[in-house]
């Protein structure tokens, strides 16, 4: 760590931010498969290899491969002073990686579960998200804070909270939530490249899921636009708005609707902090019907957010009232069956699209 600090002492001079490479096209002819989790881990590979500034720390990524294997092979690739284990203390790594950031390094920071950032919660917001707007722009922060977000299975209420809207409630973060694997590359490649503190929220279910990927998303400059939105699926009837995993849920419900003669337009917000609001928006201007679909709590989450700006920007256009789709107002349940209930199902947001329609 000393010895990155005093390479980077040594060149102040060279302050320079390489830009994003904005890709809006959707790679329809992908024809590539891709995990989760590879796709996370050939982000971190190529933006380490690209800038020394870049390096690694948090419980486990180094000797053990990653808790979730994450970080496999880079400590091989890249030596412990950019690849660093640190003791079980959030709050003294977030912190340790904030004053790094303060110098120009780009720290990417894993939490074992987001759950656990809570523990570092003074860094992450008075320390690294408040910085360059009370320093009048002259501290910046290109900081990444990354982990799996929101429940897993059985593993407890500790572990298992959604803290999408928690951090998206805090100016100076940006907060960014991954579907699939482009998703995955293309973000976390805008995280480790933007000037700003990040909160990068991955899924502990999808890192063994694959999808299909483009030449485009595996070449090295691919680069995904922060704040914007993606229409996963074309439709007329009705907007269903989604982030993370939730979002492989409502292409699964728009496929059931379809057979009864409903066309959903399923918008994957990518970004939850800056909000994408004019894409959802327009959706809803054209459907007239809006479900907002999350695995987090219903009181002050990102479906109120989605629904306060639809209100005040397309009321006029609703047919029907705005229907909100979220995790059971409870600490998640440890057992099989209790934790099923208090997660939005498929089925639940089948009926919400159903009553948006009015086909009860």
């Amino acid at each position: 760590m000393l010895g990155i600090v005093r390479q980077m002492m040594l060149e102040q001079s060279l302050k320079t931010i390489r830009p994003a490479v904005s890709v809006l096209r959707s790679f329809s002819s992908a024809a590539k498969q891709m995990n989760v989790r590879e796709a996370l881990n050939s982000a971190l590979d190529e933006e380490m290899s690209a800038d020394s500034k870049v390096f690694l720390m948090g419980e486990e990524v180094g000797e053990y491969q990653g808790a979730y294997k994450i970080t496999k092979g880079l400590l091989d690739k890249y030596g412990p002073d950019r690849v660093l284990d640190t003791p079980i203390t959030e709050a003294g790594f977030a912190g340790i990686a904030v004053g790094a950031a303060y110098y120009g390094l780009k720290p990417i920071v894993e939490f074992m579960t987001i759950n656990f950032s809570m523990q570092a919660i003074d860094h992450i917001i008075n320390s690294a998200a408040k910085s360059n707007y009370m320093s009048a722009g002259q501290i910046s922060v290109p900081i990444v804070f990354r982990g799996p977000n929101g429940a897993a299975a059985g593993v407890g209420a500790q572990h298992s909270q959604c803290y999408a809207a928690w951090y998206a409630s805090c100016p100076g973060l940006k907060v960014l939530t991954p579907y699939n694997s482009e998703d995955a590359r293309g973000l976390l490649k805008a995280a480790i490249r933007d000037p700003d503190p990040v909160v990068f929220l991955e899924n502990e279910l999808l890192y063994g899921e694959s999808f299909p990927v483009s030449d485009e998303v595996l070449d090295s400059s691919f680069c995904l636009p922060i704040g914007k939105a993606k229409i996963e699926r074309k439709g007329k009837h009705v907007t269903i708005a989604a982030y993370s995993k939730m979002v492989g849920y409502s292409l699964k419900a728009a496929e059931i609707l379809e057979k009864d003669g409903i066309d959903a337009e399923v918008i994957n917000l990518r970004s939850i902090r800056p909000l994408d609001r004019s894409t959802i928006n327009d959706s809803v201007r054209k459907t007239n019907r809006l479900v907002t679909v999350e695995e987090a709590f219903p009181q002050h989450g990102v479906g109120a957010e989605i629904c306060a700006c639809v209100v005040e920007e397309s009321f006029a256009y609703l047919d029907a009232p705005v229907e909100r789709i979220a995790g059971a107002d409870v600490p998640t349940p440890y057992a099989a069956n209790l934790e099923r209930m208090a997660m939005p199902q498929v089925e639940d947001i089948v009926r919400a699209a159903k009553r948006a329609c009015h086909r009860f």
